[in-house]
Formats: structure tokens, sequence, C-alpha cells
């Protein structure tokens, strides 16, 4: 079983995390819940592009006075650093769709050892629909999720075989859950990281998905950083 933390250190672990994955020059779309907070973790010599769906290119993290001119795509306000952009929406689809980004940030309800990504919907509940998720996970060269490493009945998210329907087939690059960070290669999931309060036999236990465990098996980065957050 896994330890139990607290939800905002949880979040905030994954986005730091997964702000550690990008370089110089990178276009980076992020998605709702978690991923909104990956900008606030941004290395100062690293310069990331962020594009929203809905229409900024050169967003910045989210600012101590909030400007509701400046709104991103998951509701939450947002900078525009200098040589930013607001566009239309054809026009940030047409970059999502044209392949023009290094990466997307998203959420996950399910995904599995094949990189499948479920994260749209649950049937019988009532949801707004896929929205951008179909473009981007299509779009985008690199899809990472943040996403905690089980549900909240404490189940697998990780599975052999996703179990709802589908946003992507084969399509996700990198999964950074509080406890683990999986990447796939050449068509394998990888156990790279591990956080210091579990044990590979509890990640094991906690992750339906076959995987192969990293040698050497690192620990995960960026956890001796999580005093600063409030």
């Amino acid at each position: 079983m896994l330890p139990e933390l607290d939800e905002e250190r949880v979040r905030h672990r994954i986005a730091r995390r997964i702000a550690m994955e990008f370089e110089n020059g990178d276009v980076v779309n992020l998605g709702i819940g978690i991923p909104t907070l990956v900008s606030d973790y941004i290395p100062e010599d690293v310069h990331v592009i962020f594009q929203t769906e809905n229409g900024v290119v050169g967003a910045g993290p989210k600012p101590e006075k909030e400007d509701l001119r400046y709104i991103g795509a998951g509701g939450r306000c947002l900078s525009v650093l200098p040589g930013g952009a607001c566009i239309a929406s054809d026009l940030s689809f047409g970059l999502i769709r044209g392949g023009h980004l290094d990466a997307t940030v998203l959420g996950a309800l399910e995904a599995d050892q094949e990189a499948n990504l479920a994260n749209w919907m649950i049937p019988g509940k009532m949801v707004p629909g896929m929205g951008g998720a179909m473009d981007l996970v299509t779009g985008a060269r690199r899809v990472i999720l943040a996403t905690t490493h089980t549900n909240k009945k404490g189940e697998p998210k990780i599975l052999r075989k996703c179990r709802l329907p589908l946003t992507g087939k084969a399509v996700v690059s990198l999964i950074v859950t509080e406890f683990a960070v999986l990447r796939f290669r050449e068509g394998k999931l990888v156990l790279e990281e591990i956080a210091p309060e579990v044990t590979l036999d509890q990640v094991r236990a906690a992750t339906e998905a076959e995987f192969v465990v990293a040698d050497p098996l690192l620990p995960m980065k960026g956890i001796e950083k999580e005093e600063v957050v409030a």
C-alpha cells in the first residue's frame, strides 16, 4: 500500500519534476489540473515557450495580481511574457495540429503499458467533451502525463490495458506520479526514478502495468526542494 501524502504536496511534486524535462526553446502546452503548475517551476536558465489552446503564445506563470483578461484554457489566470502574443483559436489549433509543439503535459484517468491514454470521460458521468486533448496527443512530439499513481479508491491508474474510452493510442512518452517516473523506451515502459517514501515492491503492487526497472534506478529528482512549497 502506498503512503498518503498531502494533496498539495503531491500536485507540486509532480509539476516540479515535469518542469525539469524541457530544454531551451521548447514549445509546450499545459493541460488543466496539475499541468497548469508546471510553468511555476521552470528553471531560471531554461526558456520555454508556453502555448495555450485558447490562444496565448508566450504564457508565463500565474501572476501575483490576477488579470482576468489573461486566462488559460484551464481557467487559471496567467501572465504574458515579453514577446508573447494573443492569437485566434484557429491559429492556435493550427500550431497544435501542424506538429509545432515539442510537448504537451496532460492529466490522466488511465494510462497503460502500450502507451495508450484515457483522460476525457467516465461512462455514465456528464462531461463537457474531449476538448483539445485529441489534437494535443496526436500533434505534440511528446505527451507527458501528470497523474497520481492511484485513483481515490487506491486502485492503479497505470494499467495493462486502459478500460475507459481512449484519448489516443500509443501516444504517451512519459508518466510522472508522486512516487515514480516512468518513460517509454523502445516500446517498453521503464521505471527510471522512485520517491524516497516508497519501495520498489510498493510501486509494483500499485502498478498494474508491466514495466522494466532501470539500472540504476534513481531517486526522484526535485524532492529535495519541497520545503519551499507553501
